[in-house]
């Protein structure tokens, strides 16, 4: 127990169980919101660590918020500067995308998708406390209006002049009496001082190390079918009696890749 306090005092919003519990709160997360757009923003609903699938790959969304206009709101926390790629936010604006409309919905119901990355360094290095990406036509300089919004907040700079600078020193606070906006304060403060919240931050953070473990075996078992499926192809290959279409359906593998495998052979 005493090793699980030590553990939760040294925490912050930037770390993935404390933001995940902590944001689980619509208050704090409007405040983020409305400081990062610089707008109201009501939200109805939050989840955090909501998983998306894709008939072929998902991914896991930190916080996915939704507003009384059914505007949809992605937040990344990420320390690491390349799990912030800008591939990865155009991913998570698509995957959102899929899950906006019903079948014979029609596309102008579409609602506007926001995905912000909160990010521990200056990941787009251009020295800005905020960069906001929105698609424009490029021989006009017209703005796109298409609804798909990607901001990238860097949390480097944490100048407490603004209201942003504000946000992120108490992104990165670990002690609540030293933190600016006092919603996130109380809530930082339940979590690190109050007996029940130190109990569910504690099975929170069990459940998420328990998570890791079984993500880990399993991208460990998918490596190794992987690895089986390209050992038996290249020993088909090698032998040379089956055609490219026969080796991809007994080893299982797109015939884009055996063709691969054929060609770097060669």
């Amino acid at each position: 127990m005493a090793r699980d306090l030590e553990r939760i005092r040294n925490y912050c919003l930037m770390d993935d169980v404390f933001m995940s519990e902590c944001l689980k709160d619509i208050p704090c997360v409007e405040l983020v919101l409305k400081i990062i757009l610089q707008r109201d923003v009501r939200v109805t609903e939050v989840r955090t660590q909501e998983v998306m699938r894709s008939w072929r790959r998902g991914a896991q969304l930190d916080v996915f918020a939704t507003d009384e206009e059914d505007d949809r709101y992605n937040v990344e926390v990420q320390r690491k500067s390349e799990g912030a790629a800008l591939r990865r936010a155009r991913y998570h604006i698509s995957l959102m995308d899929t899950y906006a409309l019903y079948a014979g919905e029609d596309f102008d119901e579409l609602r506007d998708n926001y995905v912000i990355f909160i990010t521990e360094r200056d990941v787009l290095k251009g020295g800005l406390p905020l960069y906001t990406i929105d698609r424009v036509i490029r021989e006009t300089g017209q703005r796109l209006e298409d609804g798909a919004h990607i901001l990238y907040v860097n949390g480097a700079m944490r100048d407490a002049d603004t209201p942003l600078g504000k946000l992120m020193h108490d992104f990165f606070c670990k002690d609540p009496d030293q933190m600016h906006y006092r919603v996130l304060a109380d809530r930082t403060r339940y979590f690190k001082e109050n007996e029940e919240g130190i109990r569910e931050m504690s099975s929170a953070s069990e459940e998420l190390r328990e998570e890791g473990r079984r993500e880990g075996e399993k991208r460990g078992r998918k490596e190794g079918l992987k690895e089986g499926k390209m050992e038996a192809a290249q020993r088909m290959l090698q032998a040379g009696e089956l055609a490219l279409e026969k080796i991809a359906q007994y080893s299982g593998l797109p015939l884009l890749r055996v063709q691969e495998l054929a060609w770097q052979a060669k």
